[in-house]
């Protein structure tokens, strides 16, 4: 029941503030919403308050911002959009509008990671221990280097040190790193390490960040970069296909194995441990809604807005009938693609 009531909590929190940002922008360019829904399925409870229907319906997996004119629907039969018609409304109103749900994404986001940076122990980049006879040992670096970079890309925490091993797959990689503030580079090798199942750069941490004036908002910044890279780099595993099956999960997935597995397991350490992990898991999936929904893929906010480039481009939209059309296939996609989710995660708690 606790599982449940965390997992309802934080996807109605990612999902509210998702399409809240669609409903302030709808609001501020004049565009007459029609509903503003919490979860799919059939209604749990609704209410009319002025010409907005708000709903909450019975399967928390997802939500809804209608607006009038959207995809063709409530077109008068003569073909012209009413006031507060999606339709009616500017160009770049619209793709704010669209474009408003992923960026509120990206706020909470941010929001709970500043929240979180003041709970947690961050960790700086910095080699406390080179580990004798590791990689970065053989490299020639030293007890107290600050890596700056791996392979060129930029590092502010030590967690991004160990997502880059866990996605490296062998070779050499170059380290930019800091020694007495003076700015080194050099070449190692990483080696493999049958236990964690990744190439190690032979190095430990235990350098802390203590927190000071306007330090929370830089920090908030990384925590929030941190999540955004493993996202894209996570997607980008599973497009090249090097994602098991038993990785990949759905909602049900996502409740039992991560809320609730998560709580599990911090529980006996207190309120503030089991606080802070759900507060990362709802930074983390609000991070994912953002960038999923800005996927160039119909049905998603990234496919209305390929659409409304298109119309910027050519000065004029594309028949609302047809672009309702492409998503509506997207949309049959996405169903299919949850009932193969939903029996992807049910074959994974069953089986282990």
């Amino acid at each position: 029941m606790v599982t449940l009531l965390l997992f309802i909590v934080i996807f109605g929190v990612v999902v509210i503030s998702h399409e809240f940002g669609h409903f302030l922008l709808a609001k501020a360019n004049g565009i007459h919403v029609i509903e503003f829904a919490v979860g799919m399925g059939p209604n749990l409870f609704s209410f009319q308050k002025g010409d907005t229907r708000y709903s909450l319906k019975l399967f928390p997996i997802g939500g809804a911002c209608m607006f009038e004119g959207e995809d063709g629907m409530d077109v008068p039969e003569d073909g012209e959009p009413g006031e507060g018609s999606f339709l009616k409304a500017g160009v770049w109103g619209r793709i704010s509008t669209v474009a408003a749900g992923p960026f509120f994404n990206f706020i909470l986001a941010f929001v709970i990671a500043l929240v979180m940076v003041h709970m947690i122990v961050i960790r700086d980049p910095v080699a406390t221990q080179v580990l004798e006879g590791g990689a970065a040992w053989t490299a020639g670096m030293k007890d107290g280097d600050r890596i700056l970079s791996l392979d060129g890309e930029r590092v502010y925490l030590y967690e991004e040190i160990q997502l880059f091993t866990m996605m490296h797959k062998g070779g050499d990689v170059e380290v930019e790193y800091e020694r007495d503030g003076e700015v080194c580079r050099t070449l190692l090798t990483p080696s493999y390490d049958e236990t964690t199942g990744r190439y190690l750069l032979g190095i430990s941490n235990a350098s802390f960040v203590e927190l000071s004036g306007l330090d929370g908002l830089k920090y908030a910044w990384y925590e929030m970069r941190y999540s955004i890279r493993m996202t894209y780099k996570s997607l980008g595993m599973l497009i090249r296909g090097q994602v098991k099956r038993q990785d990949v999960a759905g909602p049900v997935g996502i409740a039992v194995n991560l809320v609730g597995k998560t709580y599990e397991n911090t529980r006996a350490y207190g309120w503030r441990n089991v606080l802070v992990n759900m507060l990362n898991i709802t930074l983390m999936l609000s991070v994912n809604l953002g960038i999923l929904n800005l996927l160039p893929i119909p049905a998603l906010d990234g496919g209305r807005l390929v659409f409304l480039l298109v119309e910027v481009i050519r000065g004029k939209p594309v028949p609302p009938e047809k672009e309702g059309m492409v998503h509506f296939i997207g949309l049959m996609f996405f169903m299919a693609l949850m009932v193969l989710l939903l029996f992807n995660d049910l074959s994974n708690i069953f089986t282990r």
